[in-house]
């Protein structure tokens, strides 16, 4: 059983790293306005550079940027699409962990005029990624068309720009596949979509909640894979995209629990992406047995390995889990990666940069002892 030579690969990875204290103290001078937007992309570049360095330097076949020009995982992309908007308020949201609850504040995104792509966002950004990659290959992350369609749906609608929710997500996907098209003109070749709205339909407490705001929870996993699809329709050849299924990270905490069961059919069948990245690291993920509908042509990225704590996994135990999923898909469409990335926003999970290189290096070490 051998290594993958294209994406995703046998050992992977999410995508946001943690911050290093310099461009931490370089993105509060900014805040403050002791230095320029000129000095803190320069400040960014060298960190870029860095874990780039360590990403190769551990073995990983691909590398992405840590995310360090982000504030959020998803919100620096979609407040830059025309006719969004990030407002002051917030709503606040709890994120749960073994010691209990922390809130999380999530700015407000206003739908202000029609959807739309003006520039090529993170073009410019995934231009310095991949001249800094030297052995492996640049992945970008960008959120899902869900991600906007989910947050701006909770607007009243119709509305002063969009009649319903379907008039909304027409422009979202079309803005998507533009966006697409041009990443992939700039010579990108990874593409990962990051999507919570699926993993979350899971949880039977979140979906008891949708139906009094007005959504419909037995078929709203339907209408985003069929968003997502739109987005994808006719992606240019040579691109390989997938989709990370996250239960949220903020803080080593989560929004969501449950196993894929509820989604499983439809999104392994439906959903038109070349791999799936599933969080595997506890038994808040449930069990591998809904991955029985993933089809042939599809991989599937086991996130065995917590992102959430620095205690480092027992190898032995990981190959014991990848033995037990290849029971529902065949070994060689099987993957290993973290769960999640390490720094979903600014704040980054309770572990070190020490302990970020060791769990990506064990994922690098486990793959190779598995599939040679």
């Amino acid at each position: 059983m051998s290594d993958r030579s294209a994406p995703p690969f046998r050992a992977d990875h999410v995508g946001s790293l943690l911050r290093p204290p310099e461009l931490r103290r370089a993105r509060d001078d900014f805040a403050a306005g002791g230095i320029s937007a000129e000095q803190l992309r320069r400040w960014e570049d060298r960190a870029i550079r860095e874990a780039v360095r360590m990403q190769e330097d551990v073995g990983l076949s691909s590398a992405t940027d840590g995310e360090f020009r982000r504030g959020s995982w998803h919100v620096d992309f979609i407040s830059r699409l025309d006719g969004v908007t990030l407002g002051e308020d917030v709503r606040r949201l709890s994120a749960y962990n073994e010691r209990g609850t922390v809130e999380y504040a999530a700015n407000v995104l206003r739908i202000t005029g029609r959807i739309g792509l003006g520039e090529t966002i993170f073009g410019d950004d995934f231009a310095f990624l991949e001249a800094a990659t030297t052995s492996a290959t640049p992945k970008l992350t960008i959120p899902s068309p869900s991600m906007l369609i989910a947050r701006a749906g909770r607007e009243p609608l119709p509305n002063a720009v969009y009649r319903d929710v379907e008039d909304l997500a027409g422009d979202v996907t079309a803005a998507y596949a533009e966006e697409v098209r041009r990443l992939a003109e700039l010579g990108c070749t990874y593409l990962q979509l990051d999507d919570t709205t699926l993993a979350f339909l899971n949880d039977p407490v979140l979906r008891a909640r949708m139906a009094p705001e007005g959504h419909d929870p037995d078929h709203a996993h339907e209408f985003n894979i069929r968003n997502i699809n739109r987005a994808l329709a006719g992606r240019p050849a040579g691109l390989t995209v997938t989709v990370h299924l996250c239960r949220g990270n903020f803080r080593s905490s989560w929004f969501s629990e449950g196993g894929y069961d509820f989604v499983a059919e439809a999104l392994f069948s439906e959903l038109e992406v070349d791999g799936f990245f599933l969080e595997y690291d506890d038994a808040r993920s449930g069990s591998f047995e809904p991955l029985r509908f993933v089809p042939p042509d599809k991989l599937v990225v086991l996130g065995l390995v917590t992102t959430k704590r620095g205690a480092l996994e027992a190898g032995d135990a990981l190959k014991r889990r990848v033995e037990a999923a290849s029971r529902y898909v065949p070994l060689e469409r099987l993957c290993i990666s973290p769960q999640c990335g390490f720094a979903s926003t600014l704040e980054g999970n309770a572990l070190s940069l020490d302990e970020e290189r060791a769990k990506l290096a064990l994922v690098v070490e486990t793959a190779a002892e598995i599939w040679g």
